[in-house]
């Protein structure tokens, strides 16, 4: 875990991350499979850290998770500035019908799923995947974390609200049986085409072919009914960690296979809330310390790692020499540092 460090995306990174992305068994629209787009979505995180954005956008962040030792790509997470714009954000929203008739003693609420479209929406975190041989160490955690790192140290470039979309349910033939009862019968496209399709920022198909009227809940067969805002189970984990992180609910659902949307002001998020910015005093030898924080540099050049630090009565740390040549800095650079986890008796949000 030690060996391991975030860092963006490089174009260099193409045939390894391709290599990744082919290797493990989860895949990710937002990560494509397919050499040119794969390019695409490195360029777009490419020009998404130039220096000059002060305002959130479309921007497109892709970090990857590296092994010290080999090179080896072991991990990606991404962040957007802000979804929605010129290609708006869509969700199915949950709303509720009130229906009554006396004569029969009917008085009883209906719900719906109502098409939103945001055209200034929040900033989004996504994109995550790990590869299965470093589940368990806690490296998916830090793919997590390390985003939240970077939107407190740019707060500029995001939206105050920020919201995750969690994989919804895929039965055991690896189809979403609520894309095959809500949107198969309006698209000629499996539900993997139409999510890559929609990753890639061709929308328009859902404005022209995706149902304008509300779908009543009641009328979609119940094991439909029963998995719409269920989270898929390889992505339990996740949800867990975002409701440590502050995040909560909503009444709204991804529009391909109903997994949650869960959302959060920016700065109620824990690691945001809880983060720490100190100068590099000195650095020390290494040290046999458990590695009990996040620890990342400020530059949009960004680093991040587990690690130990010492703080000094003045403010300032100590970093062990290994970590400081992982994040980059010097004595007199300040970096950022966040306990892994709350400790007993701490809340994870206000």
């Amino acid at each position: 875990m030690t060996h391991f460090f975030i860092r963006p995306v490089r174009q260099s990174d193409l045939e390894s991350l391709l290599e990744f992305v082919n290797s493990v068994p989860d895949s990710l629209a937002t990560v494509p499979q397919d050499r040119t787009r794969l390019e695409e979505r490195i360029d777009a995180s490419l020009r998404s850290f130039i220096p000059r954005i002060k305002n959130p956008g479309s921007e497109h962040y892709l970090f990857v998770l590296e092994e010290r030792n080999t090179g080896q790509i072991a991990g990606i997470s991404g962040l957007i500035g802000r979804v929605g714009g010129f290609d708006p954000f869509y969700t199915y929203e949950i709303r509720t019908e009130r229906i009554t008739h006396k004569p029969m003693g009917i008085d009883k609420t209906i719900q719906f799923l109502y098409l939103k479209a945001d055209h200034k929406g929040p900033s989004e975190i996504g994109s995550l995947l790990l590869n299965p041989a470093y589940r368990g160490d806690g490296l998916g955690r830090l793919l997590s974390l390390c985003r939240f790192l970077f939107m407190k140290r740019f707060p500029e470039r995001f939206d105050q609200q920020v919201v995750a979309e969690l994989r919804g349910h895929i039965d055991e033939e690896d189809q979403s049986p609520f894309w095959e009862a809500v949107g198969r019968p309006f698209f000629e496209v499996n539900f993997y085409e139409a999510d890559m399709q929609c990753a890639m920022g061709d929308k328009d198909f859902i404005r022209d072919l995706m149902p304008a009227h509300p779908i009543y809940i009641p009328l979609l067969p119940s094991a439909v009914r029963e998995i719409i805002g269920k989270v898929h189970k390889r992505s339990e984990p996740a949800r867990r960690l975002l409701l440590q992180e502050g995040f909560t609910g909503t009444d709204e659902i991804d529009i391909f296979d109903a997994g949650p949307l869960m959302r959060a002001e920016r700065e109620n998020i824990r690691t945001i809330r809880q983060c720490k910015t100190a100068i590099v005093s000195r650095l020390m030898e290494e040290t046999e310390e458990e590695y009990d924080r996040i620890l990342s540099n400020r530059s949009l050049d960004f680093r991040a790692c587990y690690g130990f630090l010492e703080e000094d009565a003045d403010g300032s740390v100590a970093l062990p020499e290994s970590l400081a040549f992982l994040l980059r800095v010097n004595p007199g650079d300040s970096i950022d540092y966040v306990r892994v986890r709350d400790r007993p008796g701490e809340r994870a949000s206000p």
